[in-house]
């Protein structure tokens, strides 16, 4: 068949979505009037801030006779549950590698994953214009990957191209002036990457990857035709998982072409197909013949990781900023978003407004948190904890493999901060002033180092990390020992208050900021919290001494992102969240209240 279905997998900031567009521009894609320069794929508000992809996308180019369907996937771990699913579309794979920095640790999931399917892997070392460019240690780093992974002996024999994604140039060698264009990675996908598999002649089958939402279409099943064929309007039945079958009929059938998807008669074996009118169904359901509903497997997705509890918004300043602040909102939220996410979980909490979300990570559920505030959500979330599984009786936590590059001269720092969080040395090399180490080290210890890895390194070190496994129970660890100013009594903060406050830590908000009793307004230097009164007044007098107020000044304070305040806060308090502030806060806002909790 004229037809290739390639996914496009990397490390994140590797080029991904660079080299997609650029074989986007070389197709010549129509392209919306509102797309910006570069970064086509990335159409998601929070990937274009972000600057890696979130989401797996699908595009489609012609390249001569042959239709090449194009998947760009996430490069997070944090989303493996979108890379699972998009990889069983795809037949082949283009990894791109830095030409400086040779493969990391997230291209270690993705690549695990495609090796496991089975997939011919083409290697695009990509960057080759850097000033530093290794292409041979890249080279070389990439072939002692595949044997750690598992590789076959075909999988192994990898063929090697060459690249500047930003330039759209690529080769067979690593001479970016005798490169011209793009094409040798189109000619190396009708070479190397299969044509998909299936038979024409079967019966109709395909299973559902991706949901897509559509104002008049309404809920959109996309996945890859397995076996047969499937035309407009034809009567098709939708196999769940559980294995029940509801006869449906098509109401709107269509492929990918360029950005879009555009309606079409008819979809043939092997090709991308997106199908509107069957309303129930889900992600891992099948659709199958009418007359011959035969289920494919569903996706076996690995379980999440960490959990958080997400609740209705309880603060003095509860229902100010969001649209959407009842549990019943919060409800509908969560259990649409289990529609398009396989990798989430939602269980009921203790109380009606409280729900416990679970993830394969804390940038997940960051994520989900950022889109909800920006849907015009209000809630509250409590710190990220852990999930532990017991097997055989033996209770076991979850593990994560971290990798670190620092400057020689923190060592010391990093060596000191892991080993209290129950973080084991599994290997260390320093070259040219740069030390990498290898550390195994339990999540629960982990939640939290981020914020604290960035202010030890001043910045300049680099943190990858990913699930490992599971194992028995490190024991107790006090990974984020610290101490908040918390605000004595609602009003407005002001600079006489907050000078006196800043000298027993670091502040969080600005001066002129309506604040209430319970908010958290900094961090202690001391680890033990502490009351502050950032709302008093200086009182006026007419008497001045020569000088008075000269050298007070008021520090520049740490303003706390998302991230940063799930990272930050402790068992006993809650990030607020709405769509125009985020907060810290104190789960029991009365300082009486709170003394009492503690006496009993």
């Amino acid at each position: 068949m004229n037809l290739r279905n390639v996914a496009i997998i990397a490390h994140v900031d590797h080029g991904k979505t660079t080299l997609v567009d650029a074989l986007l521009r070389h197709a010549r894609i129509h392209l919306a009037k509102d797309t910006h320069d570069e970064l086509i794929m990335d159409s998601n508000e929070l990937e274009r801030e972000r600057g890696i992809t979130i989401f797996s996308k699908n595009a489609s180019v012609r390249y001569g006779d042959t239709k090449i369907n194009i998947i760009d996937t996430p490069g997070h771990a944090d989303f493996g549950g979108e890379v699972e699913r998009v990889l069983k579309m795809a037949d082949g794979v283009l990894l791109l590698i830095d030409a400086q920095e040779g493969p990391m640790p997230q291209t270690r999931f993705v690549l695990k994953k495609a090796l496991e399917l089975g997939h011919t892997i083409i290697v695009v070392i990509n960057k080759i214009d850097k000033p530093n460019a290794r292409v041979t240690y890249a080279h070389e780093k990439t072939f002692e990957l595949f044997i750690e992974l598992g590789a076959d002996d075909r999988q192994v024999d990898f063929p090697v191209l060459y690249a500047s994604a930003r330039e759209g140039k690529a080769g067979v060698t690593a001479d970016l002036r005798a490169m011209s264009d793009i094409v040798p990675i189109f000619d190396a996908i009708l070479s190397y990457i299969p044509a998909p598999s299936g038979s024409a002649d079967q019966p109709f089958q395909m299973l559902v990857t991706t949901l897509a939402a559509d104002s008049y279409k309404g809920r959109i099943a996309i996945g890859r035709v397995a076996n047969g064929s499937v035309s407009a309007g034809m009567p098709i039945a939708h196999i769940s998982r559980d294995g029940s079958v509801k006869k449906m009929k098509i109401s709107a059938l269509m492929t990918f072409e360029g950005l879009g998807r555009v309606e079409t008669a008819s979809v043939s074996v092997g090709d991308l197909v997106a199908i509107a009118g069957i309303d129930e169904v889900t992600i891992g359901d099948t659709l199958a013949d009418a007359n011959n509903p035969i289920q494919i497997s569903p996706i076996m997705i690995e379980q999440p990781t960490v959990k958080m509890t997400f609740a209705v918004n309880t603060s003095p300043f509860a229902g100010r900023e969001g649209n959407y602040c009842t549990s019943r909102n919060l409800r509908e939220r969560l259990f649409k978003e289990l529609e398009t996410d396989v990798a989430l979980r939602v269980e009921e909490g203790k109380g009606a407004d409280e729900f416990i979300v679970s993830g394969r990570g804390e940038l997940h559920l960051a994520i989900l948190i950022e889109r909800m505030r920006r849907e015009g959500y209000e809630l509250q979330v409590s710190r990220p904890e852990v999930i532990f599984h017991e097997e055989d009786g033996v209770q076991k936590e979850p593990l994560e493999d971290v990798w670190i590059d620092v400057p020689e001269e923190y060592m010391g720092a990093i060596l000191e901060r892991l080993g209290k969080r129950k973080g084991e040395l599994k290997n260390m090399h320093v070259d040219n002033g740069l030390a990498s180490f290898h550390f195994v080290v339990p999540t629960r210890g982990f939640i939290g180092f981020r914020n604290e890895f960035l202010t030890a390194t001043k910045g300049l070190g680099i943190l990858n990390t990913l699930f490992s496994g599971y194992v028995p129970f490190a024991g107790d660890i006090d990974s984020n020992p610290h101490g908040s100013l918390i605000a004595f009594e609602s009003g407005v903060s002001n600079t006489y208050g907050m000078i006196n406050a800043q000298e027993r830590g670091m502040l969080f908000i600005r001066p002129s900021e309506e604040i209430y009793e319970g908010q958290i307004v900094g961090q202690n230097a001391k680890p033990e919290d502490l009351e502050v009164n950032i709302c008093k007044e200086k009182r006026l007098t007419n008497m001045r001494s020569k000088g008075e107020g000269v050298s007070e000044g008021l520090n520049a304070p740490r303003l706390m992102g998302l991230e940063n305040s799930l990272e930050y806060i402790g068992d006993d308090e809650l990030v607020e969240v709405t769509p125009k502030s985020i907060r810290l806060r104190k789960r029991i806002l009365s300082s009486m209240d709170r003394k009492r909790a503690r006496n009993v």
